[in-house]
């Protein structure tokens, strides 16, 4: 059978884009599909910043893939001229046995990350924009900060494309077939794009390609908001650092300074209603803002209400909250990059070249035995 390519990826936001560029960049044939053109709004990978981190709560075992991460994005951001990733450093707040700090404390040991823990009065002496509480501690890792996600997106397509990869945006895939030789990925229109192997990085829309990966997706609605501030120069990303706080009750809150000059974001992590991605409620009402407004009001000084601007984006969440990637176990032609959960759009360059290596060798030698698909019940994915 003839092939259009040798490998396709289907959706080119974080995932997706950053896969087409570590294909091209070897050499490889790779057609990149998008049922939009991005970046766009209309997904997960758009909102102007996100937090790049190092010392990392979520596990351990994530440190080294985060490492190769930040070699990536300055790479990227050599291949495009453009500054991609702002080193801030990064306030992890809250109790010093929450889930929080105990995590993001053993990553920094057990890999030899810099680091600093402090109390609440040397914490805010040195950053008094935020509210501390008795009981809190600040661990600050200056290896953090913020990346672009629009910028990033559009350069590694930019790269692929100048590389040779080609792209079909405004197009949708409707089906993935697949058999021992090849991948067809059907489109609306009718067509097909044939290649010996695909990669599906389609976001809240994965379980709509792949159905046997849908019982274990759960797309989440997420709003987030933006704020002005007395005095910008004191949330500037030189004083002011990214930032994740652990509450009393477990709930985590984000922020990023002002990266435009004027205004500071701020986002709840998780806590959204489930959404359809065909479906999404993307007006914003006073619920969403709420414990936005309350966070900036109590949380933080010199911070005004309401907020002057606010989007709605997704979260593709996995039963254990890690990521994916890797082939399906009954479809082994198939690779799947995403369930990204809220954290993944850091990892996205090294997750894009663990996928590049899966579709051209079968393998990669990063150490991604807890990311794979066949931990969801591999029993029953089929």
């Amino acid at each position: 059978m003839r092939r259009d390519a040798d490998v396709v990826v289907v959706g080119l936001g974080a995932m997706g884009s950053m896969a087409l560029w570590r294909l091209a960049e070897r050499g490889v044939a790779a057609i990149g599909v998008d049922r939009f053109d991005p970046p766009h709004d209309r997904g997960s990978s758009h909102g102007e910043s996100r937090l790049f981190r190092t010392a990392y709560a979520e596990g351990t075992s994530y440190v080294p893939l985060l490492r190769e991460a930040w070699r990536l994005w300055r790479e990227l951001e050599a291949s495009g001229d453009v500054e991609l990733l702002t080193q801030t450093g990064a306030l992890m707040v809250g109790p010093r046995d929450g889930v929080l700090i105990s995590g993001t404390l053993a990553s920094a040991r057990d890999h030899a990350l810099e680091h600093e823990l402090l109390d609440v009065r040397a914490a805010s002496l040195r950053w008094p924009q935020h509210v501390l509480v008795d009981g809190d501690h600040v661990l600050f890792e200056p290896m953090a900060g913020v990346l672009r996600p629009e910028a990033c997106i559009s350069t590694a397509l930019a790269r692929a494309r100048s590389l040779g990869a080609t792209t079909r945006t405004h197009t949708r895939a409707t089906v993935i077939e697949s058999d021992d030789d090849s991948t067809c990925v059907r489109l609306e229109d009718g067509s097909a794009i044939r290649a010996r192997h695909a990669i599906v990085a389609a976001g809240a829309w994965t379980g709509t390609l792949l159905p046997e990966l849908a019982p274990y997706l759960r797309v989440e609605r997420q709003t987030t908001a933006w704020f002005t501030v007395d005095d910008p120069r004191a949330f500037s990303p030189e004083r002011f650092p990214v930032f994740v706080r652990e509450l009393a009750d477990g709930r985590l809150r984000y922020g990023v300074p002002a990266i435009d000059g004027q205004t500071i974001k701020i986002a709840v992590h998780h806590e959204g209603a489930d959404a359809d991605p065909d479906d999404l409620d993307r007006t914003v009402v006073e619920r969403d803002v709420v414990p936005l407004e309350e966070y900036a009001t109590t949380m933080l000084r010199g911070v005004r209400v309401p907020a002057v601007r606010h989007i709605v984006c997704m979260y593709t969440n996995t039963p254990d909250e890690h990521l994916l990637v890797g082939p399906l176990p009954a479809r082994p032609r198939v690779t799947m990059a995403g369930g990204c959960t809220g954290h993944s759009f850091k990892f996205a360059p090294v997750l894009g070249d663990v996928a590049a290596d899966i579709a051209t060798h079968g393998t990669t030698e990063r150490d991604i035995a807890a990311l794979t698909v066949d931990r969801l019940l591999p029993e029953r994915v089929a």
